[in-house]
């Protein structure tokens, strides 16, 4: 006689694996990504890692919504603020930094959430994702050819050299086409060797939040005049003392490169606020593009705005996942 079935586990027990699931929170700007974070690390008694590109460096806060400590419930917050922005913010080194804090939390017993919008950086924490290595030598001749050949041409060689590859990256994406036939010299293999896979490296649940697209773009409207309001532009100028405008990364942050227009008289504020909201907006669909063919994302709907039921259709999600994982488990012989 077989005794009764195991009860469902909590969703902060172990996995099958022996480790607790990492919680990811990922999906489009202005869904609400921070403060359904915060409420679940709350709820699980979690730290919480950075996942947005731009929020990783110093000095960079009102144009990024990056939350002030004091809005951040006394939670420990990991990949915030560790960059100068004179610095180049590089999926490699992120993927590096990143992981040994996950695996940090995770020695001390403690449960992680990460939250952002970059889907790369999403990645590069969570899955078995290999980064080639770089050559600024190399790239450079390679964007040099393509600004005097033009894209098709470099796309019809990486079409000879890796055609998986091609098939995948559209010739319009010169910057992609660069970097596949830098690889490809670099290491001597064909990029699509060390293309994503969706397989996580170690147990997480992911869980995407979206909102209906004219609400989004409401949202997005409002937190853009939230931010000049809030001091974007003296931002940008106290960022131009520290170097800003050598960034290569951070110059180009959506809000900071209209503001350094503002700045160098190129651009009306009232221009900049615009293009601000306009160039939020086709990253928000870009985002949607990169996270919506992942089908290990749980989606959720964060339209009405009320935090409560998304905290428990979020907790739900988590719950469900913690019982398929049980489910899968050996069941030992009476």
């Amino acid at each position: 006689m077989t005794g009764s079935p195991p009860a469902a586990p909590h969703p902060a027990a172990a996995s099958e694996s022996g480790a607790a699931p990492t919680i990811a929170v990922a999906g489009p700007t202005a869904t609400g990504k921070s403060d359904l974070a915060l409420d679940l690390a709350e709820r699980l008694d979690a730290e919480i890692v950075n996942a947005d590109a731009m929020q990783l460096y110093r000095g960079m806060d009102i144009g990024t919504a990056k939350l002030p400590p004091e809005q951040r419930r006394g939670i420990a917050h990991h990949q915030l603020d560790v960059l100068d922005v004179t610095q180049e913010a590089t999926v490699a080194a992120y993927q590096q930094a990143a992981r040994a804090d996950l695996a940090s939390i995770a020695g001390r017993g403690r449960r992680a959430v990460l939250v952002g919008g970059s889907g790369l950086y999403v990645r590069a924490a969570l899955d078995r994702l290999e980064i080639p290595p770089t050559d600024p030598e190399v790239r450079a001749r390679l964007e040099a050819e393509a600004e005097r050949l033009g894209g098709p041409v470099l796309h019809r060689r990486l079409r000879e050299s890796d055609p998986v590859a091609a098939a995948q990256i559209l010739p319009g994406n010169v910057r992609r086409v660069v970097r596949a036939l830098e690889v490809i010299e670099i290491t001597g293999r064909p990029f699509s060797a060390s293309m994503p896979r969706r397989e996580f490296l170690t147990p997480a649940v992911m869980l995407g939040l979206r909102v209906d697209r004219g609400v989004l773009d409401e949202r997005i409207d409002r937190r853009v005049q939230r931010m000049w309001q809030a001091g974007l532009r003296q931002e940008t100028e106290g960022l131009l003392d520290h170097g800003l405008r050598d960034g290569v990364t951070a110059s180009r942050a959506i809000g900071y490169s209209q503001a350094i227009a503002v700045l160098d008289g190129t651009l009306s504020e009232e221009q900049a606020r615009s293009d601000t909201a306009q160039a939020t907006r086709r990253y928000a669909r870009r985002q949607e593009s990169w996270f919506r063919p992942d089908p290990r994302i749980v989606w959720l709907d964060a339209t009405d705005g009320d935090r409560a039921r998304l905290l428990e259709r979020a907790w739900a999600a988590i719950s469900q996942s913690a019982i398929s994982h049980h489910a899968h488990r050996p069941v030992d012989a009476p």
